[in-house]
C-alpha cells in the first residue's frame, strides 16, 4: 500500500476516534471501560480470524513474553480510562500523553543505560516545560473542591506514561531476540487481556444499559445513538492502529513519529474548536513548547535542510 494512504488512514482514523470518544465521555466520563472491551474484542477477533488463522498458526514470540507485555498493556489502558473518568478534559488528556517522549527518554536511560545529544535534551526539556504548563493552568481552572480529582488524574497519566515507556523498551528487546512481528503483537495484545474485563463487568454492564434508552429518530428510524459512537469508534481505531501498523512496514520510524506528532496536534484543535473546551494563551504556549520539542526529538529539522538545499539549487525556468 502507498505509504499516503497510509499517512490517510492515521488522520482520517485516529483523528475520527478521538471525536468520537469525546462525544461518548462527554455524555458518560467513566464509560473508558466499555470503550476500551469493545476495541480489544474487535480486534482480537479479527487478529483470531486473519492473524492466527483460526488458533492454526504459531506465534513467533514465546506467549510468556506476551503474557509481560499484555499485563503492561492493559494496565496502561484502564489507568487511562481511570483519569477520564475523573473528568480531566480532553485536551489536557491528549497533551499529557504526549510526553510518552520524556518516560521514554528516562527509563531508556535508567534501564538500557543509553546516552543522548544535548538537541535531545533540549527537545524533552521543552516538552516538559509544555506539559507542566498545560497541568498548572488547567489546575487552576477547576474549582476548589474538583482540585483533588484533577490531581488524581494526573497522578493515574504519570504512571500510565512510565508503565506505556516500560512496555516500549521491553517490546524493543523481544524484536530484537525474535524479529519484529508488529501484527502479531498487536493481536496478542487484544486478545489475552479479553478474561481480565470480567474484573469490570459490572460497570461495562452497567454503560451498556445506559447505553440504551438515547434514542435518536435519524430518517424516519430511531438510532440508538450512544451505541453508534460507540461502534465508530471501535471502527476508527481500528483503522489508525491499521494506519499505524502500514506506516511503520512502509517508511521510516521518522515519518511515522512526525505522522503521529502532527495527527495528535490536529486532533487537540478540532476538540478545542469544535467542543469549545477552555484553552488561555497559556495553554496555546505550552502546547507549542510539546510539539516543537517532540518534532525536535525525531530531528525532523535535519531531513528538512537537505530538502531546503535541494530546492534552492534546482535550475530556474527561463
Amino acid at each position: 500500500m502507498h505509504p499516503a494512504v497510509a499517512v490517510g488512514l492515521v488522520f482520517g482514523g485516529c483523528c475520527s476516534n478521538v471525536v468520537f470518544l469525546e462525544l461518548l465521555v462527554r455524555q458518560f466520563p467513566g464509560c473508558g471501560n466499555i470503550v476500551t472491551f469493545s476495541q480489544f474484542l474487535f480486534i482480537a477477533v479479527e487478529g483470531f480470524i486473519f492473524e492466527a488463522n483460526f488458533g492454526r498458526k504459531r506465534p513467533a514470540i514465546p506467549i510468556r513474553y506476551y503474557l509481560i507485555m499484555v499485563a503492561m498493556f492493559f494496565t496502561v489502558s484502564v489507568v487511562n480510562n481511570y483519569a477520564l473518568n475523573l473528568n480531566i478534559a480532553m485536551p489536557l488528556h491528549m497533551i499529557f500523553r504526549s510526553g510518552s517522549l520524556i518516560a521514554s527518554m528516562a527509563l531508556g536511560i535508567i534501564i538500557l543505560k543509553k546516552r543522548y545529544s544535548i538537541s535531545k535534551y533540549t527537545s524533552i526539556a521543552l516538552v516538559s516545560v509544555g506539559i507542566f504548563t498545560c497541568t498548572f493552568m488547567s489546575a487552576k481552572q477547576v474549582v476548589r473542591v474538583a482540585k483533588l480529582w484533577e490531581s488524581l488524574s494526573i497522578a493515574a497519566l504519570t504512571f500510565a506514561l512510565l508503565m506505556s515507556a516500560r512496555m516500549g523498551i521491553f517490546q524493543e528487546t523481544l524484536y530484537k531476540q525474535f524479529g519484529k512481528h508488529s501484527k502479531e503483537a498487536l493481536f496478542y495484545n487484544h486478545a489475552l487481556p479479553l478474561p481480565g474485563f470480567l474484573l469490570l463487568a459490572p460497570n461495562i454492564y452497567h454503560h451498556a444499559v445506559l447505553f440504551k434508552p438515547f434514542q435518536v429518530p435519524v430518517i424516519g428510524v430511531t438510532v440508538p445513538i450512544m451505541w453508534f459512537y460507540l461502534l465508530m469508534n471501535v471502527i476508527t481505531q481500528y483503522v489508525c492502529i491499521r494506519g499505524v501498523f502500514i506506516l511503520t512496514t512502509e517508511c521510516t520510524s521518522l515519518t511515522v513519529t512526525l505522522v503521529v506528532t502532527l495527527r495528535k496536534f490536529v486532533s487537540l484543535i478540532f476538540s478545542i474548536l469544535y467542543f469549545r473546551n477552555p484553552f488561555t494563551a497559556w495553554h496555546w504556549l505550552g502546547t507549542s513548547f510539546v510539539f516543537v520539542g517532540t518534532l525536535m526529538y525525531t530531528e525532523v529539522w535535519n531531513s528538512l535542510g537537505p530538502l531546503l538545499a535541494r530546492w534552492r539549487k534546482r535550475p530556474k525556468q527561463q
